[in-house]
């Protein structure tokens, strides 16, 4: 017979209650006492600051209207400001234009413009566009919006008494852009002065580039071997500044071609850029005075998609084997492939592009390369037209200039001098 277990319940002794009270109920207590205070902590830390403040944004179009607000070494992510809007100065105030935390909205060093004085730290900075607030499809002009600051943190929320007033009204002049006006005058009277000057002195010195006087040489070259001379665009449209650079070089080049005599093939792989490219050739045999010898079917439309068109152009080069290939314009993954194609038939190659992926497969594969901005040069270079010229001789007294300042402003700072730096800053 097995025994039966009896469990009975477990009541505790009046001494063990007794003592199981006076634990608790100091732990009940406390609690009680700090939740009181921190009651007492959140109603006294809930005081909106001093210093609320509106003003017209500067250097705006008039769509917005600026707050400033000192800040508060209490604040919190969990404690929010608040800004009312109305139309009214005795309005409701109900409209709610912007919420932030109050650990948030910095901003250090306040010009005295607005209203505070040089020196102090931090401040709360806002941007209200009222337009939006009040979902108005057209701007109100001159009108007066009354703001009110409120702080929040839980369901507590204490509303600054102040009223804060501004009118949004539109600025003529960005001060912060002032400088880059100044620079844009002063790159433009450097531009106009060498347009003039390139005009009185048309040999006036440009750097050289090896790859533009190699295209006389090549074009040369290809006339005294009976072969033709192909000339590849890149992939890009006319909308790309590369594709326009392009086009202008081989203006250029179809103007010697029509001088020698000798025959130039023009592939292409898109319907405008063809019809581009047809025009100024035409145009480079007017010039040259041989209109009759100019063939439009030697500027064609290859394939419009990439591989097919890499796939015939490695084709016309392996057939016609031209003497020379000019590959000019922006490039993608069938670069390396046709300039390998043509190195492989012994041609001379010129390359240009600003496709900065790419320059290092036409670096190790063609003869000479353009690189970057020696391709938008090209076009100067090779008309030597002064308004081109002066043009491009600025520029490159511009990029002086800069460079000089650079290092001037590097050493300077080194020092702890930053005013060079204050030059180029929107402040």
């Amino acid at each position: 017979m097995r025994e039966r277990v009896v469990t009975m319940p477990f009541y505790p002794s009046k001494r063990t209650f007794v003592r199981q009270i006076c634990l608790v109920a100091p732990v009940v207590f406390l609690a009680v006492i700090f939740h009181t205070i921190a009651l007492a902590q959140t109603s006294s830390f809930l005081m909106p600051p001093a210093e609320f403040q509106a003003f017209d944004t500067p250097n705006d179009a008039g769509d917005s209207i600026s707050l400033t607000w000192s800040t508060s070494p209490n604040d919190a992510p969990d404690v929010f400001y608040v800004v009312y809007i109305d139309k009214e100065k005795d309005g409701a105030f109900t409209v709610e234009a912007a919420r932030i935390p109050s650990n948030s909205g910095y901003r250090t060093g306040v010009p005295e413009i607005y209203g505070y004085k040089k020196g102090n730290s931090n401040y709360h900075y806002v941007q209200i566009f009222p337009q939006k607030v009040f979902h108005s499809e057209t701007s109100e002009r001159n009108q007066t919006y009354y703001f009110k600051l409120a702080i929040l943190a839980d369901s507590t929320q204490i509303m600054l008494s102040t009223v804060a007033s501004a009118t949004a009204k539109g600025n003529w002049i960005d001060t912060k852009k002032i400088n880059n006006f100044v620079i844009m005058v002063i790159l433009c009277a450097i531009i106009l002065h060498f347009i003039v000057h390139a005009r009185r002195s048309p040999n006036m010195f440009l750097r050289k580039i090896a790859g533009l006087d190699a295209v006389d040489e090549a074009l040369g070259r290809a006339t005294e071997m009976g072969k033709p001379v192909l000339f590849v665009h890149g992939l890009t449209g006319m909308g790309s500044i590369s594709t326009i650079a392009a086009t202008s070089i081989l203006g250029r080049i179809a103007r010697k071609i029509a001088d020698y005599d000798a025959n130039l093939k023009v592939v292409n792989n898109d319907p405008i850029v063809m019809s581009v490219s047809q025009e100024v050739v035409k145009e480079s045999y007017l010039e040259a005075g041989r209109p009759d010898a100019y063939n439009p079917d030697n500027v064609f439309l290859v394939a419009s998609e990439q591989f097919p068109y890499v796939a015939a152009v490695g084709g016309i080069m392996t057939r016609e084997k031209p003497a020379a290939n000019f590959f000019v314009g922006y490039f993608y993954a069938e670069a390396l492939i046709l300039a390998e194609t043509g190195a492989s038939t012994g041609a001379i190659q010129i390359a240009g592009t600003d496709a900065y992926t790419q320059l290092p497969f036409f670096i190790t594969t063609c003869d000479y390369t353009l690189i970057g901005e020696e391709l938008y040069a090209a076009s100067a270079y090779l008309s030597r037209e002064p308004m081109l010229m002066g043009t491009l001789r600025a520029q490159d007294v511009g990029k002086g200039v800069l460079i000089i300042i650079l290092i001037l402003g590097t050493i300077l700072a080194s020092f702890g001098l930053e005013f060079i730096t204050s030059l180029f800053v929107a402040v």
